[in-house]
């Protein structure tokens, strides 16, 4: 059993360890997939969210901002380079806070600010470790789930939607880079 205090509200979350019987749940026993989840931002699902406990940036591509029409007057602008994963540099075109929202029925939503960056990808949202960090997510990239406290204190528990991330791994092998 994992505890967890939250300085926000003077509370200790007990968390079950994510285990083999009840949060085994993949269709394939030797799965090699990514985190790949579905969040809510801008009033919209957003699919083939990117859980990546080893970057240090969210990102949210252009793409993805474009399909979920918020307005242009929430984009501030923020001309820096950030290293891709690869190690080139990358441009960002600026950033934006969007309020996103995990698990659809025991919702936990917090603020995000996400560099906007135009590149071919086969995600949509990038999440970095602090994010997570901040949810107070616990991640098994083996049981391909992840648990974290909702805000009313129960224990949430997301699954990876495996064939999305499946549909993501293939398709990053193809994606050219942007020049």
């Amino acid at each position: 059993m994992l505890k967890l205090f939250s300085e926000e509200t003077s509370t200790i979350y007990s968390i079950g360890a994510i285990n083999h019987n009840d949060d085994f749940t993949t269709i394939d026993l030797i799965q090699d997939d990514l985190m790949v989840i579905t969040v809510e931002s801008g009033n919209f699902a957003i699919t083939k969210t990117l859980v990546d406990q080893e970057s240090s940036v969210d990102n949210i591509y252009w793409k993805t901002l474009k399909n979920i029409r918020i307005p242009e007057t929430e984009i501030q602008l923020y001309d820096n380079q950030i290293v891709g994963f690869l190690r080139e540099r990358v441009d960002t075109l600026s950033y934006i806070d969007l309020y996103t929202t995990f698990d659809e029925y025991l919702c936990r939503t917090m603020k995000i600010r996400y560099l906007i960056v135009d590149a071919n990808t086969s995600c949509n949202i990038l999440l970095e470790w602090l994010s997570i960090n901040h949810l107070r997510e616990i991640v098994s990239t083996l049981h391909l789930a992840m648990k974290f406290p909702s805000a009313s204190g129960n224990i949430v528990t997301v699954h990876v939607d495996e064939k999305v991330a499946e549909e993501c791994c293939v398709v990053s092998l193809k994606v050219e880079p942007t020049n």
